[in-house]
């Protein structure tokens, strides 16, 4: 699962970040089926800022894990934008974690359509800022990724880590403005 990582392993830039801000992670993957989680725990102390790892695979594990909305699934399909957003924010809030991310894909070889072909990830990323303080925020990222299954998943799971920590660095700087 190595193949695709970089000199200075994304997973452990994301673990120093969030050691070093005494904040909290919990990952929902459809797509990765918990590639995110096992690069995060390749380091040890990971349980210092993972909070914990869900695989909802199906609408009902999304349902029942997360809370999601029947009717939103219904008209947008797991694999959106709209819905990945849900799932980053339901992962979060339901861990109480300072940060939720969320992947849903198309890993192939089937299963894609004209619209989310093979390859197709989604990526969300969701921010718990303090109460009242209407600082809480969602992003989520549309990737096409070339490869086979192996490589699709893993190619996600680092560009989710690596969505993770931009959020992560681009909090901390408008926190040191504030």
């Amino acid at each position: 699962m190595h193949q695709f990582a970089e000199d200075s392993p994304i997973e452990r830039r994301v673990g120093d970040a969030l050691t070093d801000r005494e904040e909290t992670v919990a990952v929902a993957e459809g797509l990765t089926g918990g590639l995110v989680a096992a690069l995060l725990t390749d380091r040890p102390g990971a349980s210092a800022y993972l909070d914990r790892a869900l695989v909802p695979y199906s609408y009902d594990s999304l349902r029942e894990l997360l809370a999601l909305d029947r009717e939103r699934l219904d008209a947008h399909g797991v694999v959106s934008e709209p819905v990945t957003g849900d799932i980053a924010r339901a992962a979060r809030d339901t861990a109480n974690a300072t940060w939720g991310l969320a992947t849903t894909g198309v890993a192939g070889p089937d299963g894609g359509s004209a619209e989310t072909t093979v390859g197709t990830a989604f990526v969300g990323v969701a921010y718990a800022g303090p109460w009242g303080s209407e600082s809480s925020t969602t992003t989520v990222a549309r990737y096409e990724f070339d490869g086979d299954r192996a490589a699709v998943r893993e190619r996600a799971a680092r560009q989710a880590l690596r969505d993770l920590l931009a959020q992560v660095d681009e909090r901390e700087g408008a926190d040191a403005d504030e």
